[in-house]
């Protein structure tokens, strides 16, 4: 093989795997009553999330500082699993795996509850 034709196989996997995050995105902010096409909008999408958590705008900006940033983006994604009503396997899987677990969550058969952490 070519290192073109490993490149265009990459590049197809890549590809393949945004799309079905975007798709998977789209529709958990969907099922959130949430606008889907928030998904891809960049810090707005952070926003969204907030929301769906049930967090204040103002964690925005811890979503900025450096160490303080994950610990929140941790806090978030818990409160997103909570939301949809699942238990911290999905958490675990949104932190390290979220190309496979926001689809997951996105297409499988969880339903918005509600904000958790109001």
């Amino acid at each position: 093989m070519t290192d073109n034709v490993i490149t265009a196989i990459f590049l197809i996997i890549y590809l393949a795997i945004l799309i079905i995050t975007i798709a998977g995105g789209w529709k958990v902010f969907t099922k959130a009553g949430q606008p889907g096409w928030a998904f891809i909008i960049p810090i707005f999408n952070l926003y969204i999330m907030l929301k769906i958590a049930g967090r204040p705008w103002w964690w925005l900006i811890a979503l900025f500082i450096p160490i303080i940033n994950i610990i929140a983006t941790i806090i978030v994604w818990n409160d997103i699993s909570k939301s949809f009503r699942r238990g911290v396997g999905t958490t675990i899987g949104l932190i390290f795996l979220p190309f496979i677990f926001i689809p997951i969550l996105g297409f499988g058969s969880a339903e918005y509850q509600g904000p958790s952490a109001n």
